[in-house]
């Protein structure tokens, strides 16, 4: 039998071999019921195994750019000349 101590803030680590077995990673969901002086816990929704988009994930700071821009548009005209050739 795997122990685990709880924190101040009442929280525990559930040991490896258990999350392992039930297929539980960060974001996964669990719940608690207490049933004749005993706790269960049951999984509620397991997190996807790999991300399955990254739309959203990163945040642009700044001015945003429309998909067409170009960027030797920002070039001065002397050196984009001078690139040219």
């Amino acid at each position: 039998m795997e122990s685990s101590t709880v924190t101040s803030k009442g929280q525990v680590t559930i040991p490896m071999e258990i999350r392992r077995a039930l297929g539980l990673r960060q974001g996964s969901k669990v719940a608690f019921a207490q049933k004749n002086g005993k706790v269960e816990l049951r999984v509620v929704h397991r997190a996807p195994e790999s991300v399955v988009s990254g739309f959203g994930m990163l945040d642009a700071r700044g001015k945003r750019l429309p998909a067409d821009f170009d960027a030797a548009s920002l070039l001065s005209p002397a050196r984009a000349a001078k690139g040219a050739r």
